[in-house]
């Protein structure tokens, strides 16, 4: 590694450097350049950097130009698939082309994002896609793999979102028969593993990272040991995601798709030595059962804790009778499977994954494990995890083991918000990395300038039960003003379709405005919808994942509405314990845990509004106690200076002033 790494860097941002030669809207930012400097000097002596970047810095410029110009094997990891496919497939191509470095990079994802051929090729035969809607589908998907290079199936859109045919095409660690499989050689996942061994840099995602800390299934395992740096992006969700994968995870589609695959499986080289059928049949009405036990006694509970033997919210006796038939219904398709496991590879492969269910079935008649939090997803399928209360001790292993033992491996950690205080303690101790090297880069746009901040006192507090139609009503009147140009973000998916249900009605019907709500169409449709007019005509109300990696810049969303301060659910097992852990070292659970967890949400939502220099918007908070409450005001300073409006009148006379400067700028 050059010992001028810092000074190549230096010159690259420089105001006569080759980004501003190449790019012809490039303005050096000096918070850009700090990042940058600090990340190649990272790199360059090894240890561990945190850099809290706002929006705007261009941090993933910043992390990119030393990873690329280090000439070191180099791991970068996102939280999601799509800004995995941005890294890869625009802005690393578009810097190699610019610093005119010999650079091989590879993309790896998860297991579920790619075809399996073998599965494909059984997938028309399986009897399991009646309809023809499906059907079609899978002519795309079956024409679709004779040309594909990666065979991903971002690549195919409908497939990607299809609930049926997805499972029906690619494999899961259960039911891949690896080097056993007759396409093996021809495996587009085994061929994405072996790109990244031999690249210099490997773009993966952080559910990646973790699964294979937990189960060494990803190949990651084997990547990381050949790696001189590691770059996490959006490092504020490494927690959330990490403990999915550190402890034990399970669901009852596992059981689902296990007798699925049986009856297809056992009727080629089985048939007759077992009633399939019958017995997947029972498996599957135990699994119903249990689903519906959970549903009709905890409908309004997502996430029920069950530390003891009885999930909270539940019947005991009911429950055990739900689950005992389960473990038997599970036990005899078992017992039939190791019978005849040596008359197929195929048969075998199903016998250990029955196996490997039958041990969380046997788990889940016990209490939690100690030291671990357990609790179960109460879906539509019931998800049920056992995991650590944070992501510290792995992380602890992994980077200070590492540096201990005198590697010169560099850790990264960056993303737009990490927690309210100036040391990022709240995302710091999370993650195990005390003693780290903390930067934090301020946002260079003009907040004060460019974004105006309403909290209207007029709207009742969100314990009131009418505030979700008075936000709708506000929302709805200030869409007619700018025609459009309004996204709503609930902190819950009931909220956002009452709001969205309500605007729909307060409209009036000659603005031919769409709301576009969440869950109505996919992600990718809402947001495309909503910028092909320049956001005119169109209000999208969302949740969950449009409060972060949505970047709508320009005049398309000129008004951003949040219904309330994004408070974690208190019911949420994680939330419980870690607030109790910090209430029995004498600490403050709400300033220390439950606080800096809704300034980061928060920060995260109102980074959705100005994406550029040149954006100009008004954010609404419908929450009183922004104002009202001592944590409010704190909330409020850890967001950027913007200008306050002060009433309904400022406010809409906000809103209009907009209105002529979109009409100017059209001009």
């Amino acid at each position: 590694m050059t010992s001028q790494l810092v000074e190549r860097v230096a010159e690259v941002f420089s105001p006569r450097g080759l980004l501003a030669g190449a790019i012809a809207e490039y303005l050096p930012r000096k918070g850009q350049q700090d990042m940058a400097a600090a990340v190649a000097g990272n790199i360059q002596d090894g240890g561990v950097l945190v850099v809290e970047a706002g929006t705007g810095v261009g941090k993933t410029f910043a992390y990119l130009v030393p990873a690329l110009l280090s000439g070191q094997k180099v791991l970068l990891s996102t939280a999601t698939k799509a800004l995995q496919d941005q890294l890869f497939t625009r802005d690393i191509p578009e810097l190699l082309e610019i610093l005119k470095v010999p650079v091989r990079v590879a993309l790896l994802k998860g297991r579920t994002s790619y075809v399996c051929l073998h599965r494909l090729a059984s997938a028309r035969h399986s009897g399991v896609l009646q309809s023809a809607a499906p059907l079609r589908l899978l002519g795309q998907v079956e024409s679709w793999v004779t040309a594909t290079r990666t065979g991903d199936v971002a690549e195919v859109p409908a497939l990607e979102e299809s609930q049926q045919v997805l499972p029906l095409v690619t494999s899961t660690r259960e039911n891949c028969t690896t080097s056993k499989c007759p396409r093996y050689q021809d495996c587009y996942l085994y061929k994405a593993r072996r790109d990244a061994m031999t690249a210099d840099v490997v773009v993966i995602n952080h559910h990646l990272f973790f699964a294979d800390s937990n189960v060494r299934e990803s190949g990651v395992a084997e990547l990381l040991p050949t790696v001189n740096a590691v770059v996490f992006d959006e490092a504020h969700q490494l927690n959330d995601i990490g403990v999915q994968f550190l402890g034990r995870q399970w669901s009852t589609l596992q059981l689902l798709n296990l007798g699925r695959d049986v009856v297809f499986v056992c009727l080629q080289w089985a048939r007759g030595m077992a009633d399939w059928q019958l017995l997947v049949e029972q498996l599957e009405m135990a699994v119903v059962d249990m689903q519906l036990v959970c549903q009709e006694s905890a409908a309004n509970s997502p996430r029920l804790p069950w530390q003891t033997l009885i999930p909270e919210g539940l019947l005991p006796r009911l429950w055990e009778r739900r689950l005992g038939r389960l473990v038997q219904a599970h036990a005899a398709l078992f017992q039939a499977l190791q019978g005849v496991a040596d008359a197929h590879s195929e048969i075998a492969a199903l016998a250990e994954r029955a196996s490997v269910l039958k041990d969380h079935l046997d788990r889940a008649a016990l209490p939690a494990e100690d030291g671990l939090i357990r609790w179960m997803d109460n879906g539509t399928r019931l998800r049920f995890v056992e995991s650590p209360m944070d992501i510290s001790d792995a992380m602890r292993s992994k980077v200070t083991g590492a540096l201990k033992a005198g590697s010169r491996v560099s850790w990264t950690f960056t993303s737009a918000t990490l927690g309210p205080s100036s040391e990022l303690a709240w995302f710091v101790n999370s993650a195990g990395l005390q003693g780290a090297k903390v930067l934090r880069v301020e946002s260079p746009f003009d907040y004060q300038r460019q974004a105006a901040l309403y909290v209207p006192s007029v709207i009742p507090a969100p314990s009131h039960p009418n505030h979700g139609t008075r936000v709708a009503a506000l929302a709805a009147e200030a869409a007619e003003i700018l025609g459009g140009r309004t996204m709503v973000l609930t902190t819950t998916l009931r909220a956002m379709r009452l709001i969205g249900e309500t605007i729909r009605k307060l409209l009036p019907p000659y603005l031919d405005m769409a709301v576009l709500v969440q869950g109505e169409s996919s992600k990718r449709e809402l947001l495309e919808r909503f910028q092909q007019r320049d956001g005119l005509g169109c209000v999208l109300v969302a949740s969950a994942s449009f409060w972060e990696g949505v970047d709508i810049p320009g005049r398309s969303l000129q008004l951003l509405l949040i219904d309330k301060i994004p408070f974690a659910p208190p019911d949420d097992p994680l939330l419980q314990a870690r607030c109790k852990q910090v209430d029995e070292a004498g600490g403050s659970s709400f300033n220390e845990v439950q606080l800096p967890m809704a300034a980061v949400a928060l920060r995260q939502g109102v980074g959705r509004l100005i994406r550029r220099e040149s954006d100009r918007g008004v954010l609404v908070v419908c929450d009183v106690r922004l104002r009202s409450m001592g944590y409010g005001r704190k909330l409020l300073s850890a967001l950027p200076v913007m200008r306050i409006v002060k009433d309904d009148t400022h406010f809409q006379a906000e809103l209009r002033a907009l209105t002529k400067s979109s009409t100017m700028d059209l001009n």
